[in-house]
């Protein structure tokens, strides 16, 4: 009897201390909505999207050279100068084309004179016809000498053919050139072209001022806007590709030609419904969301089935399923079930990270105490 009453005692004893643990439980918040960040579904502009490697080129690019042997007597430029169309780069010497132009002009006048009074003569028939044309040859003959040396003494003379930034200098004064001797180069980098290749399958889709962008690993997530310029009127037959040649402003320099960019192509834009990706649940081949709305006077998790369209960095199309404003759950939808109260601890709209969330979630709650 004693022993009965012992395990009657024991068993008593943790009944109670059943009971007021989970009276303590309660008070603590054990039955509490369960507590869920969310985020508004938006319609933005949205766009399919094709990504491709390409190498970047000046918009224009020369090499500068000399058309004849000559020596440098005079460089007027500094390396990765800005310059205009037509500005003097280099001199060369020109003192052997100067006096010989000098000897033809001195010619010239001599024929030009000769001429003239041969002319007048004619006219009073003390010189014959025949005399007026042989004096008209020398004349012509000598003016196109003249011609030839002020040619051959421009080409000594070297200028930009376009506005550009210059690039390192090759050459100093003294030096003897020949052509195709590199003595600079010219680049226009005002814009830069970017050819890239695409499979063929989208080639539907590719046309001149379809929307790029591109971005190189120099300026990390900097992203640099553009549009397609041409379409090649090839497809490679070995590979199926199709060359696509781009055009991206470049008014501050930062893209220079070599450099290797990521472009993406935006085909197909338009107006969507987007959410983020970690508010879909996949069951099979379904996708589901949690949407959380008011309901009797409690706000409440729906589990409603969604259509997914594309996707992109951190964001997924809705097709159906979900009204512009709707609220979606992303944080807290292992726990969730249909038809369950939840708490909403914090709203998802600016982009912001978790830890950014409940920490300002905890700060309204310290002020409210």
């Amino acid at each position: 009897m004693g022993f009965i009453k012992l395990t009657l005692t024991l068993c008593f004893s943790s009944l109670i201390l059943c009971s007021s643990f989970a009276f303590a439980q309660q008070k603590r918040g054990g039955g509490a909505p369960l507590q869920v960040i969310t985020t508004p579904v938006v319609e933005a502009a949205f766009a399919d999207r094709v990504e491709a490697l390409g190498t970047a080129l000046a918009n224009e690019t020369v090499v500068v050279t000399a058309d004849t042997t000559e020596k440098v007597s005079a460089i007027h430029f500094e390396d990765g100068q800005i310059v205009e169309k037509g500005q003097l780069l280099i001199t060369l010497d020109k003192s052997e084309e100067q006096a010989n132009l000098n000897a033809a002009k001195a010619r010239l006048s001599e024929a030009r004179s000769s001429y003239n009074r041969a002319r007048d003569l004619q006219q009073t028939n003390a010189l014959s016809k025949a005399t007026l044309q042989q004096r008209l040859a020398v004349l012509k003959e000598a003016e196109s000498e003249v011609e030839a040396i002020e040619s051959r003494i421009e080409e000594l003379t070297i200028m930009a053919p376009f506005a550009g930034i210059l690039g390192l200098r090759e050459v100093s004064v003294g030096a003897l050139v020949q052509p195709g001797d590199t003595i600079t180069t010219v680049d226009d980098l005002s814009r830069i072209k970017v050819d890239f290749d695409v499979p063929s399958i989208y080639l539907p889709a590719l046309k001149p001022g379809l929307p790029i962008i591109g971005k190189v690993d120099a300026y990390k997530d900097k992203e640099f806007m553009g549009e397609v310029q041409t379409v090649n009127a090839r497809v490679d037959p070995v590979t199926r590709t199709v060359r696509v040649r781009a055009i991206l402003p470049n008014p501050d320099t930062l893209l220079k030609p070599g450099l290797l960019m990521t472009i993406t192509l935006l085909k197909d834009q338009r107006d969507a419904l987007l959410i983020p990706e970690e508010a879909i649940l996949k069951r099979e081949e379904k996708n589901f969301v949690f949407v959380v709305g008011d309901k009797d006077g409690k706000t409440i998790a729906m589990e409603r089935e969604v259509k997914i369209g594309a996707r992109q960095p951190g964001e997924v199309e809705i097709l159906s399923g979900l009204e512009s404003g709707e609220m979606v759950m992303t944080h807290g939808m292992i726990k969730a079930r249909d038809n369950m109260e939840v708490q909403i601890r914090a709203s998802e709209e600016n982009d912001e990270t978790l830890q950014e969330l409940l920490k300002e979630k905890e700060a309204m709650t310290e002020d409210a105490e």
